[in-house]
């Protein structure tokens, strides 16, 4: 029988194509053993078999646990992983686990990656009020509260969080020694939710005023269908792939000349934390061009790894792209420079290890 502290990692819909994240961090630990529990199941590339949905069969349970908090089910899901710990992503996932966790007196660590601790308290009306209550509640019940960059950090802190318990963590990709070398077919990728966030309209309308870059975009997300029929009506060299495993958006990132991250602040007020995207194309030897948003500068520094334009302003990521386009040894130096950072600060191994001695933090474990 394994010796190893177990960690249950809580995805209420495990899991999405777009959070690599959870997954990625999950498989990494070496001295902790990781279990995932949902509510319910996702279909993407990154569910798994083994993954435990606890509401499969009832979803007027999962109803129960949205409403009260509470839920036997669920408690009954969490005793039988025998965790140590339970590691929650995103604040409003992390309320309804909690309730389960605090019961069976089991440690609580919740992340924040964004929308949670921007775009969601700001609801109107009695949904925005619950939710507002719901993360007070589980700030107050978690050991540990982790933030994906210093801006979330202060947005966290804002909504409720003892600034004692917040820790900044970044979350780490795979680097490889030395970046692939291989021919390039794109010019320009975006890899991410098709969402307002994300800015793909700006890139759409910096794309059309440049002399017919190959654009690449990976993902999904609700404005796809318009931003697909926009880049027809503008006649771009726009190729969109949908949404990937990781192992294929990393081979089609080496191929391409640039990772652009337009990332803006939505109508809603929903903000990045740390786009993962952004690290693993600097991983590969990428330069980035984004946007001075939210903790993307904590990741991309100007004229260095990358450059950084004004969020909202297409003519400002048009000449961004243009001249690392125009200019190959300009490209190769910020994205060496981008590898050597991403080596230092955001490696998959070196991060895990910093997660694991939270963890050990949040249990008073050696």
């Amino acid at each position: 029988m394994s010796t190893e502290p177990r960690v249950t990692i809580w995805r209420s819909a495990l899991l999405a194509g777009s959070e690599t994240f959870i997954r990625g961090q999950g498989d990494a630990l070496t001295r902790w053993h990781p279990s995932y529990l949902g509510a319910t199941r996702t279909e993407s590339p990154l569910s798994r078999a083994d993954d435990v949905i606890a509401f499969a069969d009832d979803p007027r349970a999962f109803l129960r646990l949205r409403l009260t908090g509470d839920s036997p089910r669920l408690r009954r899901a969490l005793a039988q992983q025998r965790p140590d710990l339970v590691h929650a992503h995103f604040g409003g996932d992390g309320w309804l686990i909690s309730g389960s966790a605090s019961r069976l007196d089991i440690p609580l660590i919740v992340t924040t990656h964004g929308h949670d601790v921007t775009r969601q308290p700001d609801a109107s009306g009695l949904h925005g009020l619950r939710y507002r209550r719901n993360l007070r509640t589980v700030f107050h019940r978690a050991t540990l509260i982790i933030a994906v960059s210093e801006v979330i950090r202060s947005r966290a802190i804002a909504r409720g969080a003892d600034p004692a318990k917040v820790r900044v963590h970044y979350t780490g990709v795979p680097v490889p020694a030395t970046p692939p070398v291989v021919p390039k077919r794109w010019d320009v990728a975006f890899v991410g939710r098709f969402v307002a966030k994300k800015g793909v309209g700006d890139l759409l309308t910096a794309l059309s005023t440049m002399q017919s870059p190959r654009a690449l975009f990976i993902g999904d997300g609700p404005l796809e269908p318009s931003l697909r029929a926009r880049a027809e009506q503008l006649r771009l060299d726009a190729t969109f792939l949908g949404s990937h495993p990781p192992e294929i958006v990393q081979r089609h990132l080496a191929e391409s000349r640039m990772l652009v991250a337009p990332s803006k602040t939505a109508p809603d007020g929903d903000t990045e934390g740390l786009p993962t995207t952004i690290l693993e194309a600097a991983a590969l030897g990428l330069p980035v061009v984004s946007t001075h948003h939210s903790g993307i500068p904590e990741a991309v520094t100007d004229a260095e790894t990358g450059l950084l334009c004004p969020e909202a302003d297409p003519p400002a990521l048009a000449a961004a792209m243009t001249r690392l386009l125009s200019d190959a040894h300009l490209r190769h130096r910020l994205g060496a420079q981008a590898h050597r950072r991403t080596t230092a600060d955001f490696n998959l191994t070196l991060q895990t290890k910093k997660l694991e001695s939270l963890y050990d933090e949040a249990t008073n474990s050696p």
